[in-house]
């Protein structure tokens, strides 16, 4: 935007010998801007004050910014703008702040007052065009930042999910959840409430079930936490948390004190181990956590990995049942994976302590204990960088839970987790989980055992009677798996998965399969073979599943479109041969409200079953949906998840479809004269929002102050300017701010500077409102200029010159630039505050 002329450009080659010989008075005080260009001849002389020059900028001796700065004779430095900073470690926000402090116009030498950032002092070197900037950091050690800054002050806002959980069937009770999790800042302390209504789909429990299961109120501090109110005592704060066996304390009003390093946050990233269910038709999933629904997903016959992205983070049991035909064929005790990393490796030790009484002051579950006192610790250990252990205790329902685990990163590619639990009068578990990484596939192995008696485990009623429990049941259960997944070459893979169960299900399972990449009609193929031998189920006739399929997927049609069709043969509901085949068709959809739809017709032993899935998103809900027909009895079920967020903050509110991951978030309305413009919103702390005309959510990340750059979409920008094109945040958690931003319409301008005579004016700062230029030694300057505000104000030193109201339909255009000619400030208008229209010449 600001181009250096030839001459400024070879004034520093020119300068470096006379600089040399010059010399300093004083070898540890930096020369004046007249000193160092004493000897200059006056042509180059004119070359450097007053005009825009081209510099690099460091801070404490790290590499800011390449950028455009106008230096004046009585030492004083003013930044144009960054202009290039790739390579710098500096931080944008960072970055923003001295442009801010720069942009101002700032004294060379020692900083006397004002100072940002422990500054000490500002100097320009004309021998190597370099703006050095030295603070009080200058020789310290550079420690990375433990602890994020709470923000000043603390934050203020609002922001509820609320997620709606439904699943259900033809003659099957409808069974879902709807839940609440709403997050809310005051201050320097966090709140958090979490609501649930639930029913189950089964035919044991049709009653609507409510409960409140956070309603507390949270400080952060460096490295720990302090909890107060209501609920539910799991061990937060941890790395690794640890499983226990049998009843948990629902809820309690209590105290809790602990580490943060690892509170979670939900990313939607997949668990470590992945869950598997093997469906022996067209089938559905359901994935329950304290017998709430957490979600529900539609899956094919065969071995199948569950989406786990997005289950929440943590280690934690999950129910998974597999409804087949409206019938649950089976129901397992999975492990969900999904750690965080041990973020300081010099604070060995991870801690988490609660104390207080049961209640069940807001729910209905009959089954909830409420009055007993309740406590626990929970403690992880860093023995060696590569092994995590961990202990815990804690009393419920007058039994102790004792835990104990190990994690284990044998090397860069293995790991290994074991956790073993007990329970006092339930009984003891054991779970081994391994995974190892190799260069062309992983193996993965999972056992869990369990030895239970249950004989003696009682419920206290209200009056102190003691009556036994209903589900009474002495020996033992088991689990093993062993999973290898191999890439052949980039095309193609095979993988394998042996397993055997003790228990519900007995017997060993096996299944193998192969998959392939080809061309098929000069489009892009998916093959997949499998074959597969697993124990005998219910859904099976008690007979073993015994089958082969092969499918291929095509990318036909349109973009976003894709075929796929399988045929195969497997064991039937009565034990004889079922053969089957399938076809789906699936198509992905942009700027629509439908993000995807896919539909499968299935034909099979007993008729054709179809099925058909959706998921769709708009400005204020997400979600998807599922609805299948069995060939089996022609009856019908579905599922169906909804998501959206409700945010407000200073005074404004909206509902969004935008998850609010980070725990806070931006309300951003933006305002433009133009039509059919695609923003984008770009966290620097991670994550893009696309943005539209009119208000607009944007989660952020709570506790680390950062900013976010608002851009076009694309590689071709319209010629407009936004307007601030960067903000900056620091929230608490569940904090919410406000912001606005204008997109203008712009027009590159070209013209010159003159005074009443038609001598060329240098140096002068020429501003528009979306954005600024300096006359050159020419008095040329060019800039970008809002094409509905035409006017330019002209200033020297903060002073106000003149201003000038252009008619852009009186100019000559070349190029899509503007040509304005002469601009004459005037004498009788310097140092005139008031409007006045200046003369084009």
């Amino acid at each position: 935007m600001f181009p250096m002329t030839p001459i400024a450009a070879a004034l520093a080659l020119l300068f470096c010998a006379g600089a040399l010989a010059a010399g300093t008075t004083d070898g540890t005080t930096p020369r004046s801007l007249l000193s160092q260009a004493k000897g200059l001849p006056a042509d180059f002389e004119e070359h450097f004050f007053d005009v825009p020059l081209a510099v690099r900028v460091e801070l404490d001796r790290e590499f800011v910014s390449e950028a455009m700065i106008v230096l004046s004779r009585d030492d004083r430095l003013t930044l144009l703008d960054f202009t290039d900073h790739d390579g710098s470690v500096i931080q944008d926000e960072e970055r923003d702040r001295w442009a801010e402090y720069l942009k101002q116009g700032v004294a060379l030498g020692t900083c006397e007052s004002a100072c940002p950032e422990r500054l000490m002092a500002v100097h320009y070197n004309l021998e190597n065009s370099t703006v050095s900037l030295l603070t009080e950091n200058v020789e310290r050690d550079d420690k990375a930042q433990r602890y994020y800054f709470l923000p000043a002050g603390g934050s203020t806002g609002l922001i509820v999910r609320n997620q709606l959980n439904l699943t259900g069937g033809q003659d099957q009770d409808v069974g879902g959840r709807f839940g609440i999790d709403a997050s809310s800042s005051l201050g320097l302390w966090s709140q958090t409430l979490n609501m649930q209504f639930s029913r189950l789909s089964g035919p044991d429990d049709k009653d609507l079930n409510h409960a409140v299961y956070s309603l507390y109120t949270q400080r952060e501090l460096e490295g720990r936490f302090f909890r107060l109110g209501y609920f539910t005592p799991n061990a937060e704060g941890l790395t690794r948390q640890l499983r226990t066996f049998g009843a948990s304390p629902d809820t309690a009003i209590g105290v809790m004190y602990g580490s943060s390093d690892s509170l979670m946050i939900n990313n939607a990233k997949p668990a470590v181990f992945p869950i598997y269910v093997t469906a022996s038709r067209q089938a559905s999933v359901e994935i329950y956590r304290n017998g709430l629904l957490l979600n529900t997903q539609a899956v094919g016959s065969g071995l199948q990995s569950l989406d786990t992205r997005s289950l929440p983070g943590g280690i934690y049991e999950v129910e998974v049942r597999l409804v087949e035909d409206g019938q649950i064929t089976s129901t397992t005790q999975e492990l969900v994976y999904k750690p965080n990393n041990w973020s300081n490796h010099e604070e060995r030790w991870r801690y988490n302590l609660f104390a207080g009484q049961e209640s069940k002051l807001l729910s209905n579950f009959d089954e909830q204990t409420s009055g007993s006192a309740t406590a626990g610790v929970s403690v992880n250990y860093l023995a060696h960088p590569r092994v995590v252990l961990g202990v815990s205790g804690r009393q419920v329902k007058d039994n102790m839970q004792l835990g104990t685990s190990v994690d284990w990163t044998v090397a860069d590619q293995a790991n290994l987790y074991a956790n073993i639990y007990r329970t006092e009068k339930y009984g003891t578990g054991l779970d081994l989980n391994g995974l190892y990484n190799y260069g062309a596939g992983s193996v993965v192995f999972n056992h869990t055992r369990s030895w239970l008696d249950t004989r003696n485990t009682y419920e206290t009623l209200p009056d102190g009677t003691r009556i036994r429990q209903r589900d009474v049941f002495v020996g033992q259960t088991s689990n093993s798996s062993l999973s290898v997944n191999h890439r052949l070459s980039n095309l193609r893979s095979i993988n394998g998965r042996l397993s055997y169960s003790e228990g519900n299900v007995e017997g060993v399972g096996l299944d193998l399969g192969w998959t392939e990449r080809t061309r098929l009609f000069d489009n892009d193929a998916h093959w997949r073979l499998s074959v597969f031998d697993r124990p005998a189920t219910a859904s099976t006739g008690d007979q073993r599943n015994r089958g082969v399929d092969l499918s291929v997927s095509l990318a036909l049609g349109a973009p976003g479109e894709q075929w796929s069709a399988s045929i195969g043969t497997r064991t039937a509901r009565d034990g004889s041969r079922d053969n089957n085949a399938s076809l789906t068709y699936r198509k992905d959809l942009q700027d629509h409200v439908l993000q995807s739809v896919s539909a499968t017709a299935t034909t099979d032993t007993y008729g054709v079953g179809l099925s058909g899935m959706a998921s769709f998103e708009n400005d204020f809900v997400r979600g998807d949906g599922f609805v299948q027909r069995s060939s089996f009895n022609d009856e019908l079920s579905g599922g169906l998840n909804l998501d959206s967020t409700f945010a407000v903050g200073q005074r404004q509110m909206v509902l969004t479809s935008q998850y609010h991951g980070g725990g806070s978030g931006l309300i951003v309305d933006v305002e433009t004269d133009l039509d059919d413009i695609a923003l984008r919103a770009d966290d620097m702390s991670g994550g893009s929002v696309a943005l539209r005309p009119g208000r607009n959510f944007i989660p952020i990340t709570a506790y680390k102050g950062s900013s976010v750059a608002f851009d076009f979409e694309g590689n071709h920008a319209p010629s407009a300017a936004i307007q601030p094109p960067r903000t900056r945040y620091h929230l608490n958690k569940g904090g919410v701010e406000y912001r606005k931003i204008s997109v203008m319409q712009t027009v590159t301008v070209l013209g010159r500077m003159v005074d009443s005579q038609g001598k060329p004016l240098k140096g002068l700062h020429i501003i528009n409102h979306a954005t600024r230029g300096v006359s050159e030694v020419d008095g040329f300057f060019s800039l970008e200029m809002n094409a509905s505000s035409p006017t330019l104000e002209v200033r020297r030193d903060n002073q106000l010159l003149c201003q000038f109201r252009l008619d852009p339909s009186k100019a000559r255009i070349e190029s899509n630039v503007l040509m304005i000619g002469d601009l004459r400030c005037t004498p009788d208008t310097l140092a005139d505050s008031s409007f006045n229209t200046g003369t084009a010449g």
